[in-house]
C-alpha cells in the first residue's frame, strides 16, 4: 500500500497590497500630525479641520480614518504608549536599582514633551475619556506600565529609596504628571536653558524636593 503524502502546502505570508501600505502611510501622518498638534495646542484647541490640512487630504477622507476628533487624540495616545511599553520593558531588563528604572522613565516621558511629541489631553472630558477607556490597546498599555511601575515604586519603598510614608499610588500618579508637566514648558520658552540642563533641574524637584538638606 502506497502512503499518501499531503499536497497542502504552508500558507505564505499575505503581503499588504500598494492601496493597504499607503493608507497605512496615511494613517501614521495623520497620527503625527495629531500628536504635534496636541503638544502644540492641546485637545481643546485642535480642529480636525488642522489636521486635515496638515496631511493635505479632505477632512471627509481623513474621517475614512478616523470617524472623530476623540478617535484622533486616542490614536496619538496609543501610539504614545506602546512607544512606553517598549522603553519599559528595555528598562525591566536591565540590572539596575528599582529607583533607578524609575528616574530612567520619568526623564523619558518628559524628554518627549520636550520634543513636542506628548500628546497634551484635558484632565476633564467625558467623550474622550470614554473613547480611552474603550480602546483595548491603550488601556492594556496603560494597565502594563502601572503595574511595573507600581512594583519598581513598592520595592524602592522597601529599600528606604523612597518616602514609604507615601501611598504607591500618590507616588504613582506624580510620575505620570510629569509627562505633562507645564514647568517643562515654561523653563524651556525661558531659553535660558538647555533640554539636557531643564530635565536636570525637574528630576532633582521632582526626586530630591525643594527643602535644603541639613
Amino acid at each position: 500500500m502506497q502512503t499518501q503524502t499531503s499536497s497542502t502546502a504552508m500558507p505564505s505570508p499575505t503581503k499588504k497590497s500598494f492601496k493597504a501600505k499607503m493608507l497605512e502611510a496615511r494613517e501614521d501622518a495623520i497620527i503625527q500630525s495629531v500628536n504635534r498638534l496636541l503638544s502644540e495646542k492641546g485637545f481643546d484647541a485642535m480642529t480636525v479641520d488642522e489636521v486635515a490640512n496638515e496631511v493635505g487630504i479632505a477632512k471627509a477622507s481623513l474621517y475614512k480614518h478616523f470617524a472623530s476628533k476623540e478617535d484622533l487624540a486616542c490614536a496619538a495616545m496609543v501610539k504614545v504608549m506602546q512607544k512606553a511599553q517598549i522603553f519599559v520593558r528595555d528598562c525591566q531588563a536591565q540590572s539596575i536599582a528599582p529607583l533607578d528604572k524609575i528616574k530612567q522613565v520619568a526623564r523619558w516621558t518628559m524628554a518627549l514633551q520636550l520634543q513636542g511629541q506628548m500628546p497634551s489631553l484635558p484632565s476633564q472630558n467625558s467623550s474622550l475619556r470614554a473613547t480611552l477607556m474603550a480602546s483595548k490597546d491603550y488601556m492594556d498599555g496603560l494597565m502594563e506600565i502601572t503595574d511595573v511601575l507600581g512594583a519598581w515604586i513598592e520595592s524602592a519603598q522597601n529599600d528606604g529609596c523612597l518616602n514609604a510614608e507615601l501611598p504607591p499610588i500618590a507616588v504613582l500618579y506624580t510620575l505620570f504628571a510629569r509627562a505633562c508637566d507645564p514647568v517643562l514648558e515654561f523653563l524651556q520658552m525661558s531659553e535660558l536653558y538647555s533640554d539636557e540642563q531643564i530635565l536636570d533641574m525637574v528630576m532633582s524637584s521632582c526626586f530630591n524636593g525643594l527643602a535644603i538638606k541639613k
